[in-house]
């Protein structure tokens, strides 16, 4: 009762009438304004929760993945809707390569005999679990193999995790691994499992993470069964992704292919297959070996040992490696004043399996804009600026319908395109968003016109609420308390504004709620509309509130008179990325003068013991000293160049005018800061501040050319990425102060 009051609490004080929070609109005049509060109140009305259940329910019926009649079924369905909604409509096909198994077989061998199930069982409580045409449980993108070696427990297959198996003298070069999902993007556990010279890699939810420890398993509660498994891709994105046969092009009927998809740099060498923790239970209960770390064990009722020992496997996967149609609807309402300015909306329409979840809960929430869309239509209005309605396929292998649009219209993308606003999978709780940093205020100020249906404030101070009762002491609770803004994330990977914005450099934003909506159905057979109903977001008044936070971003940024980027928030991030890579530098010549020092105390102390075998350690390299000023130089001139630009945009707005001219200039100002040669490596991406981790895979790494650099101790490319960087600033640097 304390907490909840105390909650109570912080709402009484935050909450304030949204119509007194809001009185102007951030890019309009005060009457353009007034006509947009107007619009977008007209709009709200459009928005029916539960017509957004019903589509939940029609849409993932059928499992549909990538590839299946289900996935055309659904393509055609959204194409018929955005028809009657309005919209001009049509479908960009492409031919993808898309592997589905053949043969899957997991054994233990040695020193008893197993049979893996691999299979998730129909449950009478969840109607569409038992459905025919269901992807058999398996990791896309896994290469074909018939493998047997000993088994060796690798914890989440994290750089951590094998310095901690170094340290106990295992390797696992030659052998099969079996690794825990969680603590980084499931593509990375096999990747570094081949990098050590594993042949093979096995991967598990355990219970600890996703199962009974966390509450009541499915069907009685929302968390996996010990038969539930998550499928996924296990593609390398952070190379490229999209379509692995067709880098940098898109995927049309003639375009140049590799001959084999063994040619693709993004693609594995060895086997890789998902497991329940059922299916685990008998692997690691056979293993010997030293006992495994307390920070690895996991909840199952067994001693956790890391092996290697007497456990042996056999693992034999083969695949169908053929091309797919990939279905991308793509609807269009054609800008009354600005008809070459795109605004871009998209979600995802392909599933792992029925995909109620993921992705069908966003996709029906982005659907009911565009039906609202369709009703501020049928009363004379029409957007500014061409409205681009985008229902991706294929996005769950690799973010391919996406990628390969993008690609396929790179120059149009560049020139044209305003924003691409992203969502995905959506269920209960707060507000999350992450995006172009330019952007900040933007969608403050939309956040705090929103109304969340539970607590009946904005979504902008019910998430403030929930950070200041969650955090951890007072003087954190304090500091999100005068935070003036909810903070925009910097983007990684995982979902389809990765073209966009890492590729081309098109402004972008990545919105959801959640956080009240946990479990364990994720790209399992039970991602199904009863799953949804019972624990995601019972009601659908969360996909409703997600209708109205990307529709009014959509509708705001495709009628204002000035559009509303403001760099200074930009800069502000750069100037935040650059401290923590200076801090990221000193700390780690510290710690290497530490180590080395420990390491300095121990050698003498070995050596001084004659009756042992002594092996002198080898010190870790001193950390050099890296010239942070060409950085540090193109951030001052970036600062000032911010508030020039800010300057501008302000004087337009008191000015009035047709400010066409300078809106181009602000939603190009992006690209300014795409790198020439792209990151190295991996020239695909190209933004000098955002991308996934090489080891992170979804995670995102911040001015990622110098920060991987630092962390992998090339220090050499680090200092020369800080003047590539360097370069890309003073280009938007010099791009803003020409406003």
């Amino acid at each position: 009762m304390k907490i909840l009051s105390s909650i109570c609490g912080i709402f009484l004080l935050l909450n304030t009438n949204l119509e007194a929070q809001i009185k102007t609109v951030t890019g309009f005049t005060d009457s353009s304004g007034t006509a947009e509060f107007n619009t977008e109140a007209a709009f709200d009305r459009a928005i029916s929760s539960e017509n957004i259940g019903r589509t939940i329910r029609e849409l993932s019926a059928k499992p549909h993945h990538l590839g299946s009649a289900g996935s055309k079924e659904v393509a055609e369905k959204i194409r018929q809707r955005y028809q009657e909604y309005g919209f001009d409509v049509h479908m960009d096909v492409y031919e993808v390569l898309f592997p589905t198994p053949k043969k899957r077989i997991l054994e233990m061998t040695a020193p008893a005999y197993y049979r893996a199930i691999l299979k998730e069982p129909a449950l009478k409580e969840d109607a569409s679990s038992g459905q025919e045409g269901q992807l058999p449980t398996y990791n896309a993108w896994s290469n074909d193999g018939d493998v047997s070696a000993p088994l060796v427990f690798v914890n989440y297959g994290i750089p951590s995790d094998y310095e901690e198996l170094a340290k106990m003298g295992i390797d696992v070069k030659g052998k099969i691994v079996i690794v825990k999902y969680g603590m980084s993007w499931r593509g990375i556990k096999p990747k570094l499992a081949q990098e050590h010279g594993a042949i093979g890699c096995i991967i598990y939810s355990d219970p600890k993470d996703d199962g009974y420890f966390r509450g009541d398993v499915y069907p009685k509660g929302a968390y996996k069964s010990e038969y539930g498994v998550q499928r996924g891709s296990v593609m390398d994105m952070t190379i490229y992704p999209g379509d692995p046969l067709t880098p940098g092009i898109g995927a049309t009927k003639d375009a140049k292919r590799f001959a084999s998809h063994n040619d693709a740099p993004n693609l594995l060498k060895i086997p890789v297959l998902p497991i329940s923790y059922h299916d685990a239970k008998p692997l690691l209960e056979s293993l010997t070996g030293p006992v495994a770390p307390e920070s690895w064990r996991g909840a199952l009722p067994i001693t956790y040992h890391v092996g290697p020992g007497k456990t042996t496997v056999h693992l034999q996967l083969e695949f169908d490696w053929k091309l797919v149609p990939c279905y991308d609807v793509i609807a269009k309402i054609k800008g009354s004043d600005f008809p070459d300015e795109w605004v871009i909306r998209g979600n995802h329409h392909d599933a792992w399996v029925n995909g109620a979840s993921d992705p069908i809960s966003g996709q029906a929430s982005m659907l009911e804009e565009a039906k609202a869309v369709g009703e501020l239509l049928k009363t004379g209005w029409k957007p500014k600026r061409t409205l681009v309605y985008c229902s991706w396929d294929g996005e769950e292998p690799a973010l391919i319908g996406s990628t390969e649009w993008a690609e396929d219209h790179d120059s149009l993308l560049k020139q044209h395109a305003v924003l691409y606003v992203n969502s995905d999978g959506n269920g209960r709780g707060f507000l999350s968003a992450g995006g172009s940093h330019a952007l900040q205020g933007f969608v403050d100020e939309v956040a705090k016109g929103i109304l969340d249906p539970q607590t009946k404030t904005s979504v902008y101070e019910r998430l403030k609420a929930h950070l200041v009762a969650t955090a951890p002491d007072p003087v954190h609770a304090k500091e999100e308390m005068e935070k003036d803004s909810m903070g925009l994330e910097a983007l990684g990977s995982g979902s389809d504004y990765s073209p966009f914005l890492q590729h081309l450099g098109v402004p972008a934003l990545n919105i959801a709620y959640g956080g009240e909506d946990n479990g364990g159905e994720y790209h399992s057979i039970y991602d199904s509309y009863d799953d949804f109903i019972r624990f995601k977001d019972p009601g659908f008044y969360y996909e409703a509130v997600l209708s109205k936070t990307a529709g009014h971003m959509t509708l705001r940024m495709a009628d204002a008179d000035i559009l509303p980027f403001d760099f200074r928030g930009l800069c502000a991030n750069i100037k935040i990325y650059s401290v923590e890579l200076q801090s990221l530098l000193n700390n780690m010549r510290e710690t290497t003068k530490i180590n080395n020092e420990v390491l300095k105390g121990n050698y003498l102390e070995l050596a001084a013991d004659t009756a042992r075998p002594f092996f002198p350690p080898k010190p870790t390299k001193e950390v050099p000293y890296i010239d942070f000023s060409p950085l540090l130089n193109a951030i001052s001139m970036l600062e000032k160049s911010v508030e020039h630009a800010h300057a501008a945009w302000v004087q337009a707005r008191i000015s009035g005018g047709n400010h066409e001219a300078l809106n181009q200039l602000l939603y190009h100002a992006e690209q300014q800061l795409l790198l020439e040669n792209g990151l190295p490596g991996r020239p695909w991406y190209k933004h000098a501040l955002y991308a996934p981790g090489f080891y992170t895979g979804y995670g995102v790494k911040t001015m990622p050319s110098i920060r991987e650099a630092i962390e992998q101790r090339n220090f050499k490319q680090a200092e020369e990425q800080i003047k590539v960087v360097a370069v890309s600033i003073t280009k938007l640097s010099n791009y803003l102060s020409a406003l």
